[in-house]
């Protein structure tokens, strides 16, 4: 560890927490506010993509027709990802000649990526061409992203308007929010990144693959191709994957400390500002600034303890010649060293991005316990685009059932009464995602074409088993890098899995939000819980770590958490 190392995660925080209200504000205009950014270019774009696909703005949705277009709009989406994949060869922009992508391994790609988790069983310059990468996988990041930030809103609505301010039963319109959150936000940063990122050696171009010898005389292939252009979007929309097999350690995709440290700060961007944007929509910023901190205070502890385990030598090397005086250098770029990548991982698997610069394979078993641990907290330590805010603001509605229970007095959140409908939705979402994870992984650990992909046997075999379902079950998209998904089972299930944690936890979200809109407002009172201050904070906080260690603590007790005691007891892994 060096002072070096914590400067620049105590400057990335500072960074994220100073662009958290001006982004808020920006979003809040864009969805709520009566004068949009920019009207006569902005402005005139939207109306055009109303009229196009005859979208009536002023027409709100009640969160059945909400989910329904949602759900009907992605599967449209699936079939067209996957039809692109199957066709390449036949379409232009396919500078070698790629085939057509295998039937599964296309299911699994497009859904992936559809569903905002970009998990990717395939090495990118190798088998998608430059028309794919555009036109399917590219445009998912933007419509996967705006996704996830309109069913943000929609909960928002449900739970901030009062009685007076309600259209009805109605939480928005799905195609309004959509639509303005890729015109108004992902569509103008992505163009201004993109072009930061071109400036600093990203590559940008349709130019054919180059053949080129090495010095010491080896033929040797340079992939070309639109790689700014999908890089920006994969880290601002939480997306995750990358253009090439080797991700964001690629120096095509991120070639310096500066790249690095921007990509980082583009990922927390939304899903910081979404939580001041929360607090101006329920009228009391401070509402707002309690999501943040609590999903502060696990990030924190996260990159804390990652940095740390990953500095100190890996004592599974013990006793090697070798100088480990930088920490734990196996799978990391030097130019980005331990705190780059640790925190960089940190980040990644907090935000459900999935995009990585170091291989979480190679990790002492406790810093490899941080990605998992972030992920299987369901996906709420500042979380994907939209699905972070959301996430967390179902914990919200449990640390209220929590403290209702411990007053004996009936819940409310916001003015709002919590009742028994509400909290079997919260009981929905909250079970359904770790019974895709366990199950999955369950059934992989014991199954031979589960384990004949793993590439370590004992505890560190189960880690990736457990991190591939909980990656793919929590739309993170990243993974331990030593498992090879890339087979039917693997294509299968994983595919599954993400379309059960993506549109199965939706469902209760919206539902939530259904049935909180037209409430009746209830005036404070001596047994109300405050969900303003410190205390909620804590509660908060305690809420998403107690669920997610009594759900999977066993499951990691098994993997990760037994490896550190094997390699410090000195033991052969």
């Amino acid at each position: 560890m060096s002072i070096y190392g914590w400067a620049q995660i105590i400057l990335y925080f500072l960074i994220i927490l100073a662009l958290t209200r001006p982004v808020g504000n920006y979003l809040y205009r864009v969805f709520e506010g009566e004068k949009k950014p920019l009207p006569r270019v902005l402005g005139a774009a939207e109306r055009l993509a109303y009229r196009m696909v005859m979208v009536n703005e002023d027409r709100e949705q009640t969160w059945k027709e909400y989910a329904f277009s949602l759900f009907v709009f992605s599967f449209f989406c699936v079939l067209v990802v996957y039809g692109l994949q199957r066709l390449q060869y036949f379409l232009p922009f396919n500078p070698q000649d790629f085939k057509g992508v295998p039937p599964q391994l296309a299911f699994n790609t497009a859904v992936s990526f559809v569903t905002n988790t970009n998990w990717q069983a395939y090495p990118g310059e190798s088998t998608m061409s430059y028309l794919v990468q555009m036109a399917a996988l590219a445009w998912q990041n933007f419509v996967s992203a705006g996704a996830g930030i309109a069913v943000a809103f929609a909960l928002a609505r449900g739970l901030t308007r009062k009685a007076s301010q309600a259209r009805g039963a109605t939480i928005g319109n799905f195609w309004v929010d959509l639509t303005r959150s890729i015109i108004y936000v992902l569509l103008p940063l992505s163009i201004v990144g993109a072009l930061f990122l071109v400036s600093q050696g990203v590559v940008q171009n349709i130019h054919p693959y180059r053949e080129i010898t090495t010095l010491e005389g080896v033929r040797q292939t340079i992939a070309m191709g639109p790689v700014a252009s999908q890089e920006i979007i994969k880290e601002l929309g939480t997306n995750g994957g990358g253009f090439f097999n080797a991700n964001s350690s690629h120096p095509f995709e991120n070639p310096t400390p500066l790249t690095n440290f921007i990509e980082m700060v583009l990922i927390f961007l939304i899903p910081a500002g979404l939580t001041y944007a929360y607090g101006r929509m329920a009228g009391n910023k401070r509402q707002g600034w309690v999501i943040f901190w609590a999903m502060a205070v696990l990030f924190m502890a996260g990159a804390a303890v990652s940095y740390y385990a990953e500095s100190r030598p890996n004592p599974a090397l013990a006793g090697l010649p070798l100088d480990q005086a930088a920490g734990n250098m196996e799978g990391k770029e030097v130019r980005f060293g331990v705190a780059g990548s640790t925190l960089f991982a940190a980040i990644t698997t907090a935000a459900s991005c999935g995009a990585v610069n170091s291989m979480h394979d190679s990790y002492t078993p406790l810093s490899g316990l941080v990605p998992l641990v972030n992920i299987m907290l369901g996906e709420v330590v500042f979380g994907g685009v939209g699905a972070g805010l959301y996430g967390m603001l179902i914990y919200a509605i449990l640390a209220v059932f929590i403290a209702g229970l411990m007053v004996g007095r009936t819940p409310e959140y916001l003015g709002k009464k919590i009742e028994a409908r509400q909290m079997q939705y919260v009981t929905a979402y909250i079970l359904i995602f770790p019974f895709i994870v366990l199950i999955t992984a369950a059934w992989s650990a014991v199954a031979p074409y589960g384990v004949s992909s793993i590439t370590n046997g004992g505890p560190h075999g189960l880690s990736q088993i457990l991190y591939a379902a909980g990656s793919a079950g929590g739309n993170n998209g990243s993974a331990f890098a030593g498992l090879n998904a890339n087979t039917p089972w693997w294509n299968i299930v994983l595919a599954i899995a993400m379309l059960a944690g993506r549109f199965l936890m939706i469902l209760p979200v919206l539902a939530i939000a259904g049935s909180m809109v037209s409430k009746k407002d209830i005036p404070p009172g001596p047994g109300t819980f405050p969900t303003e201050g410190f205390l909620f904070v804590v509660l908060l906080t305690g809420a998403v770590i107690i669920v997610g260690a009594l759900t999977f603590f066993p499951a990691l007790s098994l993997g990760p958490v037994v490896e550190h005691f094997i390699a410090h007891a000195g033991r052969s892994l």
